[in-house]
C-alpha cells in the first residue's frame, strides 16, 4: 500500500500526483507544488493471460510526515486507494 495516504503532503506532492496518473485516478489537486525527497516507488506487475496490471506504490520517502487519515480527510466517503 502507498504510504502517501497517511502523509501530510499527499495533496501537494508531485510524486503522488504521478502515482494517481498511473492508476488513472482523479487528482487531489491539479497543480502539485511539493517535490518529495528521495521517494521509492515499487511497481508490481501482474499478468492474467493477455491482461497486464501494474500497481504503483510509494514505499519510502525522506519527506514523509505522518498525518493519519490525511487522504480520507480530503476525500470523505470514498474508498481509500489500495
Amino acid at each position: 500500500m502507498c504510504i502517501c495516504i497517511n502523509c501530510t503532503y499527499v495533496d501537494r506532492c508531485t510524486t503522488y500526483h504521478a502515482v494517481e496518473a498511473q492508476h488513472l485516478q482523479p487528482h487531489l489537486i491539479d497543480q502539485p507544488d511539493f517535490e518529495a525527497k528521495s521517494p521509492t516507488v515499487n511497481v508490481n506487475i501482474r499478468t492474467d493471460y493477455e491482461d497486464i496490471q501494474m500497481e504503483w506504490d510509494v514505499v519510502s520517502c525522506e519527506s514523509f510526515l505522518l498525518e493519519m487519515g490525511k487522504w480520507i480527510k480530503l476525500r470523505p466517503g470514498e474508498l481509500v486507494p489500495t
